[in-house]
Order: structure tokens, then C-alpha cells, then sequence
């Protein structure tokens, strides 16, 4: 009866119902922020693709209604630089996982790229950017860009590499009998089983690119001065003018993009994630983000979204590639003979690299200079191994009294990534005043600043090691009353070594790409420098002097490499051998 009555009433001819079926509050709040967005959006790209003029031409204003702007500019180019992180990352761990050969060459690569200091990029990449896109401002936006993706990519590489090669064996062997091609397999079992790990190393890359904000904003080598708008221009500018109010309204700022950004991606992006863990996962530990559901209250955004899913799935569905049986030949095929010459041709590059670089230092450098060089990364492995081991003592028992209780786990581990995306650098400053007002030494006090932003690793992953320790295991413990050192050497220190291991090699990565800034602290006129290898490269990079910058930058990459080598490779392989709870 009431149907037959809503047929008698007319319609509006046209597209008018289309609202009423497609659209509700949620999709009109989500449309006219969209909006809003991508005209900010328009407005800051235009600026970008200007010409470069000087530096003075284009002054940088502490005038808080600034901020606004400089924030999206500098949003901008944090989130270009993780969309180059994740182009890098599928293709190039994508290439290390699948082809045995390349991962040869790709793995010890991406090995030496992460141990080399990200400030030095600077003095290499801005000569390069500037003569591909001479006169524009295009190219040193590229160049700060870089930077920030050098901060980022190596991680998340490392990261989906490790995730294509732990995919299970049974999964493998279901994707075999299912007769999976290699693409349909790749993106149907490989890609799902690396999510967790790929957004996580997403959220911890961004928080690594925050610290090299104020370096990509504002470029010095040796002549060449450029300033970006941004609020790493900006911080540096209230750094030179000691504007206390300045430095406290920036870091509000950078605070409130923080907070969006993760509020409206990364925290739906965790949570979606979560569907793609291997392990179980219970559904009430799970709380969903207040973005998600407001997402799935729209009628016209989800209904896109969802097209854009079909066409991906069907994109995932194509036949291309080779079967499994193809594939098990190819395999075979490629350990035979072939592999003479390819070390061949790997050993012909390496001598001929090796002849380059001795041939560049014969001429440029004298012996007692690389002994010199080399004695001042022997005191910044002093300082790096002392405050790893400082913030060890300090966050490990804190890590497992969190990680042991679920709530206070949730709270610390937001916090812990709060605390790494704060750029550690706006409290250099206070450590200035504090030195100089007290006429402390800078040797001493300025080794606190390598490990304020990279201790947050060590926080994070003891939490979530005590987090996912057995609860059987700390029952049995309570039944035999194991109490005291005993229950921290016997139960709860080895169950959290894997998780705390990778913590701390990540703290021990972010302390020496740290040293270059840390060693040297500045507050206006005042300048403090320690002695050790970062201070020599940021020196070195401040006049210009490239080949000062070369070799400070190779050896802090083999210090950085032996350690691995000789330090964290074996603890490793002793913790996944013996520690492991399987």
C-alpha cells in the first residue's frame, strides 16, 4: 500500500535523486575536506614550479600565520618522498627477493646505502638537482625531497624484503597447488604477508624523514644557499634569531600535522593491516580508528573505493607470468655453470671500483689524514655505544612493565611513536644554553643528542616483545615463584631479545646518522662542536669541501659496516638460533 502510494508521487526529472541514493553527511564532510585539501594542494605544487631566485628574495617569516603554509609545504614534501620510498621499495626488494643474482649484488647495497650518513647526500644531490633543473625551483625541491626519501626508502626495502622471504612454506605449497602464476602469487600471497611490516616501516620512515627536515629546508654547501618555506626553514630561522616563541610555535605545529596525519592514515592503515597478520589476532584488541568508521558511514567515497578494489583485484587475477612448474626449471637452470661468469663479472666490477677509489685517494689524501679521520669515528663509536647502552638501561625495564600490561601497552606505543616522529633536533638549542650557561663540555654533553629521536626504537620494540611474550610461560614462572634478577636473566630478557635486537640496531642506524648533527649545536651566534666524524662532515659540508665529505662519509660507512659485521650479524644469527620462541 505505501509503495503503490510512493509511485503516484512525482520525481524530479534528471540527476536530482542521486544525492539522496548515493550521498549523506559523512561523504559531504569528507568531499568539501578533499576539497579544501586539494586546493591547498594546488596552491603549494604552483610555488614549487617557480623560478629560483635568491635567498633574500624570498625571506622566511616567524609571523605564526605562516606556519599554515610552510606546514602543507613541508607535508608535501614528506609524503613525496614516502611515495618514492614505496616505488623503491617494490622494486627494488621485489628484485632482491625474486632473482637470486641480483639479490647478490642488491642485499650487501642496500647494506652500505643504510650506513651511509644521510646529510652527506646533501653535498653530492644538490649539485645534481640544480643543473637538471637550471634556474627553477624544481630542482632544489627535488634535492630536499631526496634527502628526506634517503631517511626513509633503505628501511622499508630491508623491511618487504625480509617479509618476502619469511612468507611460509605452506602458503607456497598451497599457491603451487592452486597453480598460481608468479604474478597472481605475488600479489595474492607475497604482498599481503609483507603489509604489517610495510605500513609499519612507513610510520617509523616518516618519522625518520622529520629529522631531516631542517637540513632539506635550509641547504648550505660550501656557496650554495638555498632556503625552502617550511618549517624546517622556519626552525632554522628562529634558531639564528634565539626566537624562543618561534621554536614553541613550530613545534605545536609540527605537532598538529603529526596528529593528522596519523589520525587520518596511519592509524586506518594499522588497523587494516592487521587482517594480514599470519599470527591470530584477537578481534577485540583490535579497536578501530574513529577515520575508518567514518569512511565506512559514506555511501559515494565507499563505493568508489570499493571499484577501485575490484579493479586491483582483477588486476592481481591476471594470468601473466610463469606457473610453478616453469618456475621450478628456471630455478634449477640458473645454478649451473652461468655462475662462473657472473662472479666473474662481479669480481672484474669490484677491482675496478677498487683501483677508482685508490686512485681518487692516492692523490687526494695523505696517510696521517685517513688515520685521522678514522680516530674521529673511533670517539663517535664511543659515543654511540654509550648511549645505546644508557638508553637500554633506562627503556628496557620501562618497554616490559608497559609491554606486560595490554592497556598500558597501547598507551605507550602511541606515545613511542609520537616520540620518534618529534624531530629530536628543536631541543638542541636548549642543550646550548644549558652548556653554556653552566660552561659545560661539549665532548660530554652534546653525545645525549645522537640518541634523543633513535631511542624511541628500543621503547617500541621491547614493548612489543613483552606484548607478545606467552602468557604460559610468565604463568609458569609466577607458579614456581621465580622472582627477582633470576626472573629477568631466566624468562623475560631472553623471550624479548629478537624484538629488542631489532630495536636497538635501528636506535644504533638513527644515532650515527644523528652524529653529523649533534656534534655540532648552534643557537644564534653560538656555536659548540665535540670532536668526532659527524662534526667533521658537517663541517666539511658547510665549506664545500667535497672530497673532505667523501671520505668522512666512507668511513662512517665502514664503521658502520664492520659493526654490522662483526657485531649485530652474529647476534643475530645466536638470538634466532637460540632465543627464538617458535
Amino acid at each position: 500500500m505505501n509503495r503503490s502510494w510512493m509511485n503516484l508521487v512525482p520525481r524530479p526529472q534528471g540527476s536530482s535523486s542521486l544525492p539522496l541514493r548515493y550521498l549523506n553527511s559523512a561523504d559531504a564532510l569528507l568531499l568539501l575536506c578533499l576539497a579544501a585539501a586539494a586546493i591547498a594542494l594546488g596552491a603549494a605544487v604552483r610555488h614549487m614550479l617557480g623560478p629560483l631566485v635568491a635567498p633574500a628574495s624570498m625571506p622566511i617569516h616567524l609571523d605564526m600565520w605562516h606556519l599554515p603554509g610552510y606546514a602543507l609545504r613541508t607535508t608535501i614534501r614528506m609524503f613525496a618522498a614516502l611515495a618514492c620510498s614505496l616505488v623503491f621499495t617494490f622494486v627494488y626488494a621485489t628484485l632482491a627477493a625474486k632473482s637470486r643474482r641480483a639479490g647478490q649484488i642488491l642485499v650487501p647495497l642496500l647494506d652500505v646505502l643504510q650506513s651511509v650518513p644521510i646529510l652527506g647526500f646533501l653535498s653530492f644531490t644538490i649539485t645534481f638537482f640544480l643543473g637538471l633543473f637550471p634556474g627553477r625551483i624544481l630542482g632544489a625541491e627535488c634535492a630536499a625531497i631526496f634527502t628526506i626519501f634517503t631517511s626513509q626508502a633503505w628501511n622499508m626495502a630491508l623491511g618487504m624484503y625480509q617479509g618476502l622471504r619469511s612468507v611460509p612454506p605452506e602458503l607456497e605449497e598451497t599457491a603451487r597447488c592452486f597453480g598460481l602464476t608468479s604474478w597472481q602469487k605475488f600479489w595474492r600471497l607475497e604482498v599481503p604477508c609483507t603489509i604489517p611490516s610495510l605500513v609499519w616501516n612507513a610510520m617509523m620512515s616518516m618519522a625518520g624523514g622529520w629529522f631531516m627536515v631542517v637540513y632539506s629546508e635550509s641547504i648550505t654547501v660550501g656557496s650554495t644557499d638555498i632556503t625552502l618555506p617550511g618549517i624546517g626553514s622556519y626552525v632554522g630561522m628562529a634558531i639564528d634569531q634565539q626566537n624562543i616563541g618561534a621554536v614553541a610555535a613550530a613545534i605545536v605545529a609540527m605537532m598538529v600535522v603529526i596528529l593528522v596525519y596519523d589520525q587520518v592514515l596511519f592509524r586506518p592503515l594499522a588497523a587494516w593491516a592487521t587482517r594480514f597478520r599470519l599470527e591470530s589476532v584477537n578481534a577485540t584488541q583490535v579497536v578501530e580508528p574513529w577515520f575508518l568508521r567514518l569512511v565506512r558511514r559514506t555511501r559515494l567515497l565507499r563505493m568508489c573505493g570499493n571499484a577501485l578494489l575490484s579493479v586491483g583485484r582483477r588486476i592481481s587475477y591476471l594470468p601473466l607470468g610463469s606457473r610453478p612448474d616453469t618456475m621450478r626449471v628456471d630455478a634449477d637452470e640458473s645454478t649451473g655453470g652461468p655462475d662462473w661468469l657472473w662472479w666473474g663479472f662481479l669480481l672484474l666490477v669490484c677491482l675496478g671500483a677498487s683501483w677508482q677509489v685508490w686512485d681518487y685517494a692516492h692523490t687526494h689524501y695523505t696517510l696521517g689524514q685517513i688515520a685521522y679521520v678514522f680516530g674521529l669515528g673511533g670517539i663517535t663509536l664511543v659515543r654511540v655505544v654509550s648511549m645505546l647502552v644508557l638508553a637500554s638501561l633506562i627503556w628496557v625495564p620501562v618497554g616490559i612493565w608497559c609491554g606486560l600490561d595490554p592497556t598500558r601497552a597501547r598507551r605507550a606505543q602511541i606515545l613511542a611513536q609520537y616520540g620518534a616522529a618529534f624531530p629530536a633536533n628543536l631541543f638542541f638549542p636548549v642543550f646550548v644554553v644549558v652548556i653554556v650557561h653552566f660552561r659545560l663540555t661539549p665532548d660530554i654533553w652534546l653525545t645525549p643528542l645522537m640518541i634523543l629521536g633513535a631511542q624511541w626504537y628500543i621503547l617500541f620494540n621491547v614493548i612489543a616483545g613483552a606484548s607478545s611474550f606467552p602468557s604460559n610461560l610468565l604463568e609458569v614462572g609466577r607458579n614456581l615463584e621465580v622472582r627477582g634478577w633470576f626472573w629477568w636473566r631466566r624468562i623475560i630478557l631472553p623471550g624479548i631479545a629478537p624484538y629488542y635486537l631489532v630495536g636497538v640496531m635501528a636506535a644504533a642506524g638513527g644515532a650515527w646518522n644523528a652524529a653529523i648533527a649533534s656534534e655540532v649545536a648552534q643557537w644564534g651566534e653560538t656555536t659548540l662542536t665535540a670532536h668526532g666524524l659527524g662534526a667533521y662532515v658537517a663541517q666539511s659540508t658547510q665549506l664545500g669541501n667535497i672530497s673532505n665529505v667523501g671520505l668522512g662519509t666512507v668511513v662512517m660507512c665502514v664503521f658502520v659496516m664492520f659493526t654490522n659485521a662483526l657485531v649485530w650479524r652474529p647476534l643475530s644469527d645466536f638470538v634466532a638460533r637460540r632465543l627464538k620462541l617458535n
